[in-house]
This record gives structure tokens, C-alpha cells and sequence, in this order.
């Protein structure tokens, strides 16, 4: 598995201390709370939603330069399409290194 890192949000930051500060203080209110909406729907079997909900997470797993994670997203998103749970269990592995480093940082 991909280790994360911080390499797109310091190019972002362009060195200013604040503005990456700011970028990681959203991305630390806004996982936790995409991470739930996407288990919820999840447990409704709500494929629609939980399409939606890749999508948006989606955006988090390549902002912290998770390349190879984005692609097992995408192909997870494209499989819930046709009512398909197949790759739910790698994507929440990434979720949780996700979760796991934003505990460190």
C-alpha cells in the first residue's frame, strides 16, 4: 500500500506556513465526515450514494499523492455503476491509511 504525503499541498502552500495549515485543517474536517457519509451508505447498500461518495473521496486519496489508491477508487466508482460492491474492501483500506496519517500530521 501507498504511503501518503504532502507533496501536492505544499506545492499548493507555495511555502506559506498558513495556507497549508488551512488546506490540511479542511481536509481534516471534511474526510471524517465523507468517510462516515460513504460507510452509511455503504451499510444501506444505496449504490447511487455510495457512488457519490467515492467520488468525493476520491479527490482526498489524490490530493495526498496516492496514485495507484486513486486508480483502485476509480475502478471501484465505475464498478458501483453496475451494482457492484467489487473493490469496496481496498478502498477502505486506503481510508484508513488516510485516516491514519492524518493522525499524524
Amino acid at each position: 500500500m501507498e504511503n501518503p504525503n504532502m507533496l501536492y499541498i505544499d506545492s499548493l502552500a507555495r511555502g506559506d506556513k498558513s495556507v497549508k495549515n488551512q488546506l490540511i485543517d479542511v481536509i481534516k474536517t471534511e474526510f471524517p465526515d465523507e468517510k462516515k457519509d460513504y460507510f452509511e451508505s455503504f451499510g444501506q447498500l444505496d449504490y447511487k450514494k455510495i457512488e457519490e461518495n467515492v467520488h468525493k473521496l476520491k479527490h482526498k486519496i489524490s490530493i495526498f499523492g496516492l496514485e495507484k489508491s486513486y486508480k483502485i477508487a476509480n475502478e471501484y466508482e465505475h464498478n458501483l455503476r453496475e451494482f457492484s460492491i467489487e473493490g469496496s474492501e481496498d478502498f477502505e483500506k486506503i481510508l484508513n491509511v488516510i485516516s491514519e496519517f492524518l493522525e499524524t500530521i
